[in-house]
């Protein structure tokens, strides 16, 4: 009961193990990757798509893809759809799309039977009005990033940020966690974009060619749509 958050509407942790701590004491659960998994499917699902999270990039993806009529996101720079939410601004309407991801994908996946929205800077306002449709205590899970040689987790400010962007949204009592997100972003939101361009997340995205993706994540309800978990694919509610 002590790291579940139960004291409060509005819940707010890390990762895989806040997901498995704040799920199942809350109604609804909103998974936060802005750069770049949960703005990927936003940029989507917008335009119509059906995204399907899928946690590796294996053999098994494929077979997986197959089965459900669906085509595969590649690598950046590799086939015409990947995980940059610029390569999906003219996604056809319909589209289903396989979008493999260790940190968005995987955590989706792990909300299990909690309702599953992606939230992230583009559609902070619309997710928090969704995830409230399902009941006063909400989970927002900044996903952060995975160090390199030991794949442990990194907080990342982004996350932190588009966290605080759809708790400040939100109705109800707040956890200090969720306080302390929400508290940032305001502070932080007019300078929203040369804090994600300089952050190591951001570097690392100038670094391998895509500053275009930065300027799509940093945006503020610019998407219309609430993304949610339906049937293993979010899908515009």
């Amino acid at each position: 009961m002590i790291f579940d958050q139960s004291d409060f509407d509005i819940r707010c942790e890390w990762g895989e193990q806040g997901i498995k701590h704040l799920a199942p004491m809350s109604d609804s659960v909103i998974i936060v990757d802005v750069l770049s998994f949960t703005t990927a499917v936003s940029v989507a699902v917008d335009r119509g798509a059906f995204v399907y999270p899928y946690p590796t990039r294996d053999d098994s993806l494929i077979a997986f893809a197959s089965s459900i009529g669906a085509e595969i996101a590649g690598h950046r720079k590799e086939g015409r759809y990947s995980l940059s939410p610029a390569s999906l601004l003219n996604i056809f309407v319909g589209t289903r799309l396989v979008l493999p991801s260790p940190n968005g994908a995987a955590l989706s996946l792990s909300a299990r039977d909690t309702p599953t929205l992606a939230g992230c800077f583009r559609n902070a306002s619309t997710v928090a009005k969704a995830a409230m449709k399902f009941g006063n205590r909400i989970a927002v899970i900044p996903a952060g990033e995975r160090w390199q040689d030991d794949g442990s987790l990194r907080p990342s400010i982004e996350d932190l940020l588009g966290a605080g962007a759809i708790i400040s949204c939100l109705s109800g009592k707040l956890s200090p966690e969720a306080q302390l997100a929400s508290k940032a972003f305001v502070s932080l939101q007019n300078d929203l974009f040369n804090i994600l361009l300089n952050c190591s997340s951001g570097k690392e995205l100038q670094d391998i060619g895509y500053p275009e993706d930065i300027r799509l994540c940093s945006q503020i309800n610019t998407d219309k749509c609430a993304p949610i978990l339906i049937n293993g694919a979010y899908q515009s509610t």
